[in-house]
C-alpha cells in the first residue's frame, strides 16, 4: 500500500461531542474569555469545547458551574455519552 492509501485509511483521533455551551454562554451575554476566567480554563479550551471536541469530565464540571447551572443540569449543556 502506498502512502496516499495509508493517509486515506486513517481516521481522525479527535472525538466530537455535541453540546450547548456556546448557546448558553451567549444567552447569558458572556464572552469566551469571561467563561474561561470563571471556570479557571483557557480561552482555547472553551473554544475547543464549543466546537464539540472531547474534554475531561472535570472540564465539563467547571464549565457547567461557571455557567451558573447545577451539576444536575449537565444534560442541558452536554449530550449524554453512549
Amino acid at each position: 500500500m502506498n502512502l496516499v492509501g495509508i493517509i486515506k485509511e486513517r481516521k481522525p483521533k479527535t472525538k466530537f461531542e455535541a453540546n450547548n455551551v456556546r448557546k448558553i454562554r451567549e444567552g447569558l451575554l458572556m464572552s469566551k474569555a469571561e467563561l474561561a476566567r470563571r471556570a479557571g480554563l483557557s480561552v482555547l479550551t472553551i473554544d475547543r469545547v464549543e466546537k464539540g471536541m472531547a474534554c475531561r469530565m472535570d472540564t465539563k464540571r467547571k464549565i457547567i458551574l461557571s455557567l451558573g447551572l447545577q451539576l444536575s443540569d449537565r444534560d442541558k449543556v452536554f449530550t449524554k455519552e453512549d
